[in-house]
């Protein structure tokens, strides 16, 4: 499944030189892949102290430690003073219900959301590519960019 999404990211240039935000990082396996496939930077988000920790031996082992940051906190917390991004890889547990207010204050070009059920993802995402890999759904989308007179 990674593979497929990257190969998808990969062909609409959404990867190579771009900053990432890997929110809900996990063990960091998302940014990682961004990392060794041309992204500029990665920012690792995880509340958990533990998966930080596999997070930090994780990029060191890839040897992409230098252009990560890794982050603790919520995402909700993180977002508050977030920056934009070129790419958001979205990969919370399937309880999460914050998806609202998640990707209304979330400032990136293009996002990527697994999840295990359908979302509506808000007016300010167009969806790009939707896909199931079983019980999980990967979509792709891209910001809204609205004209100013």
């Amino acid at each position: 499944m990674r593979e497929a999404v990257f190969n998808a990211l990969t062909s609409l240039d959404a990867v190579a030189g771009a900053s990432v935000l890997d929110l809900f990082a996990g063990t960091g396996a998302l940014g990682i892949e961004a990392l060794s496939r041309g992204a500029a930077h990665a920012t690792f988000v995880e509340r958990d102290a533990r998966a930080r920790s596999v997070v930090q031996r994780n990029v060191e082992h890839a040897g992409v430690a230098t252009a990560a940051t890794i982050v603790g906190g919520t995402a909700e917390q993180f977002l508050v003073t977030a920056g934009a991004f070129d790419l958001a890889l979205l990969d919370p547990p399937y309880a999460f219900d914050g998806w609202a207010d998640l990707l209304s204050g979330l400032d990136a070009e293009v996002i990527v959301v697994e999840t295990d059920r359908e979302l509506d993802l808000g007016p300010r995402w167009e969806v790009v590519r939707p896909k199931w890999y079983g019980s999980t759904l990967v979509v792709i989308a891209r910001a809204l960019r609205v004209a100013r007179p």
